[in-house]
């Protein structure tokens, strides 16, 4: 039977932390759930260790000393899923923004419908953001256009969190040399797999604002993700990217 591991990168999510993974747990279909947890001064950790008493063969926890990014808590991730030889490996937030019924979605469309990397596409059907303020969703549907443009990449929602990779993805790009850390990472490694020629699907859902807790969003994540985003085109014209078999 094929294992899926969701992972969940917590910065001060004590008011969401128990209610999502109870919420992931309860799902008709077996998932296991990491979390790396960077240093949360608001307890985030405490609760965690709390609930592995209760599912202690299904969740688990990688603690790092401080905020050390988005990207580099996937990237410890992925290799933590990668030592533990699980099949399929996703990527979601913490707040709920991700509806965690949706994994079940993104796990068939790389188990049974082809794709090496299922994203969880708020744009791919019109858009489906619900909660954020409309300069927010303009900035984030422009953002997607405007990578979408420069990369080349078919994909309506460029910068999307949501993800289910196969583990073979993860296995073939070298991990060691992502190198955005902010949001840009998400580009990044969407661009990767797209060059490595993966098959990269959209899967349609519906993304709400955060009720609990406070984003971590900032003007500087944006500048990394513009100025990725060139970068990132200019180094592909000189790098040679390992192929899908």
């Amino acid at each position: 039977m094929a294992t899926k591991l969701v992972i969940i990168p917590t910065y001060n999510e004590k008011e969401n932390i128990e209610n999502i993974i109870r919420a992931v747990f309860n799902l008709p279909e077996m998932f296991h759930i990491l979390i790396i947890e960077d240093g949360s001064p608001d307890g985030t950790a405490a609760i965690v260790k709390q609930l592995q008493r209760e599912f202690s063969k299904q969740l688990f926890m990688v603690e790092r000393k401080g905020k050390l990014g988005l990207g580099t808590a996937y990237i410890a991730g992925f290799k933590w899923a990668l030592e533990h030889q699980y099949d399929y490996i996703f990527e979601m937030d913490a707040d709920f923004s991700h509806n965690p019924t949706d994994l079940p979605k993104l796990y068939r469309a790389c188990s049974e419908q082809g794709a090496d990397v299922a994203i969880g596409s708020r744009y791919v059907s019109g858009v489906n953001v619900v909660n954020w303020p409309i300069g927010r969703v303009l900035m984030s549907y422009f953002a997607s256009k405007y990578v979408r443009f420069v990369l080349g990449m078919k994909i309506s929602d460029t910068t999307a969190g949501f993800k289910c990779y196969r583990a073979n993805v993860l296995k073939k790009i070298d991990l060691d040399k992502i190198k955005f850390k902010g949001y840009a990472f998400q580009v990044e490694m969407k661009f990767t797999a797209f060059k490595c020629g993966f098959q990269l699907v959209e899967v349609p859902i519906i993304f709400i604002n955060r009720e609990l807790g406070t984003s971590k969003m900032s003007g500087g994540i944006f500048s990394e993700a513009f100025l990725g985003v060139i970068q990132l085109k200019i180094n592909s014209w000189f790098k040679k990217y390992p192929q899908k078999k």
